[in-house]
């Protein structure tokens, strides 16, 4: 279990950088940037964690019957410890604390209107293209994983702020708030209830698509 909350941990953590570093450095293409970060992470730990980095992808196996309830706490406490000391390191290299936070002209339903349908599509890409039998084995999972966080944050990063993951949101806000840049309470709605919604939704989907292969945890 050791080498999977590592590999949760370490995972998270250069997702959250790569964010901190490329929206903060005015990185062109910055989606771009973030999804090959990704990808390659998904890549490094698919095999041995199975790359969530991310507490909605996370339920999302849980629902999938893919990760005991134990295993599952583990994995969000890690990438949330990843996201911060990430978070950390964003503040330090930058002198600029990273703020998750949605357009200021965007309203509640708009946000949630982005974070739930781009979590649900990464949730449920994750789900078919790596707890699939029918996909067993392939070699373009990283690659499906990657490109759907690309086209989430460069379709509607600018409305939500492109989180889609709670760790991302939290993160950052944790560190904002100890380092005195304050903490947006709008992230426990908009980065929890988003991504987390649209998990469920994908899990539900999934098993309609699939429901031979929802199947229990052996053991």
């Amino acid at each position: 279990m050791t080498e999977k909350l590592i590999t949760e941990a370490v995972g998270t953590f250069f997702l959250v950088l790569t964010i901190g570093l490329t929206t903060l450095g005015g990185v062109p293409w910055a989606p771009v940037v973030i999804g090959s970060a990704l990808m390659a992470m998904v890549y490094m730990g698919g095999h041995i964690s199975g790359a969530h980095y991310n507490p909605a992808v996370t339920l999302a196996m849980l629902l999938r019957r893919k990760i005991s309830g134990g295993d599952a706490a583990a994995y969000m406490i890690v990438q949330f410890l990843g996201a911060v000391l990430a978070a950390i390191a964003v503040a330090v290299l930058r002198e600029e604390a990273l703020v998750v936070s949605p357009s200021p002209a965007a309203s509640p339903l708009q946000v949630l209107l982005v974070e739930i349908p781009f979590t649900f599509a990464l949730v449920l890409v994750v789900l078919n293209v790596a707890t699939s039998p029918r996909t067993e084995g392939n070699s373009y999972y990283g690659l499906a994983i990657g490109f759907t966080v690309l086209v989430g944050a460069a379709a509607g990063g600018d409305i939500s702020g492109g989180a889609f993951n709670p760790a991302v949101g939290l993160g950052p806000a944790v560190v904002g708030a100890v380092t005195g840049s304050g903490f947006e309470a709008n992230v426990l709605l908009y980065y929890f209830l988003g991504p987390f919604v649209g998990a469920g939704l994908a899990a539900w989907i999934f098993r309609v698509q699939h429901p031979e292969e929802f199947q229990s945890i052996e053991g």
